[in-house]
């Protein structure tokens, strides 16, 4: 049988990449061998315990341990899991493959990061200050931009900053009534950074969007909200390094929408009469 954590995740994503993933850390080298191998997405068709423990030199048993760390009640049934989970894509390339699974991690780990109850906390917050700036330079910027079209349809007063002499420049508006948030990949953006800093010392409530920890800074922002990030992510390795940021995004702006939704959803059709859209009711 599987365990209650391998069906929980296997229910929301039929890959089982994820599960390798969480439990990368606590694997010996030999198991991070085995996962490795598997994490590449193998196009090996024979997948016996005898076949891969001769090609990659390691004991049966290795595998067998490996499977169950993950999960799994065995070797036998972690592979029956991961074949499953190929069938859909066997005839797509190993480079498309890569693409569409690097979409699917993101999912993957924002759906493990994501703070629900943050979610509603800031989407209430965007209604209790004055005014919102929000920080982004570089790729952050387009998020930052697309912050500011979602959010004004429903009536918010947004603004954003997308260059450093720009933020540098805004805090002759930062105040107390302000909410200010700054989204940084790698969380060390010095100009990001120093705008929440300055922001938060006048008195502003700061927001941090990003996919890293970075306790140096922690100090500067009220709030951190944490982004599926993967690695090499910032150099568009295969995806664009704004899309987990925009997923949150969405999930706040559904959240936002719906806290005093009767008011918002005015605001968006007034919105989108004036740019000539039909609006539909569900």
């Amino acid at each position: 049988m599987f365990s209650k954590a391998v069906k929980d995740m296997l229910s929301y994503n039929e890959s089982v990449i994820p599960i390798i993933e969480s439990h990368y850390m606590e694997l010996t080298n030999v198991e991070k061998a085995i996962a490795n191998y598997f994490i590449e997405q193998v196009t090996d068709e024979d997948l016996s315990s005898k076949a891969v423990s001769q090609r990659l030199f390691v004991s049966e048993a290795s595998l067998s341990r490996f499977a169950k760390k993950l999960g799994f009640g065995g070797y036998r049934q972690f592979v029956f899991a991961y074949n499953n989970s190929h069938q859909l894509d066997k005839n797509l390339d190993i480079l498309t493959r890569q693409v569409l699974n690097s979409y699917q991690k993101v999912l993957e780990k924002t759906y493990s990061l994501v703070d629900n109850d943050q979610m509603i906390r800031i989407a209430k917050m965007l209604d209790e200050y004055e005014r919102v700036y929000i920080y982004g330079i570089g790729s952050s910027s387009v998020v930052a931009r697309e912050f500011k079209l979602r959010f004004m349809r429903l009536g918010l007063d947004v603004d954003y900053l997308a260059e450093a002499h720009s933020i540098r420049m805004n805090i002759t508006r930062v105040n107390e009534k302000s909410l200010v948030i700054g989204i940084s990949i790698s969380g060390k953006n010095e100009e990001v950074i120093d705008g929440l800093k300055r922001a938060q010392a006048k008195g502003a409530k700061t927001i941090m969007l990003s996919a890293a920890k970075v306790y140096e800074y922690r100090q500067y922002y009220d709030e951190l909200v944490l982004i599926g990030g993967l690695k090499n992510l910032e150099i568009s390795d295969k995806i664009s390094p704004q899309i987990p940021a925009l997923i949150l995004i969405d999930v706040l702006y559904t959240h936002y929408l719906h806290y005093n939704k009767v008011s918002k959803e005015e605001k968006l059709k007034m919105t989108l009469q004036y740019v000539d859209y039909e609006f539909e009711k569900e």
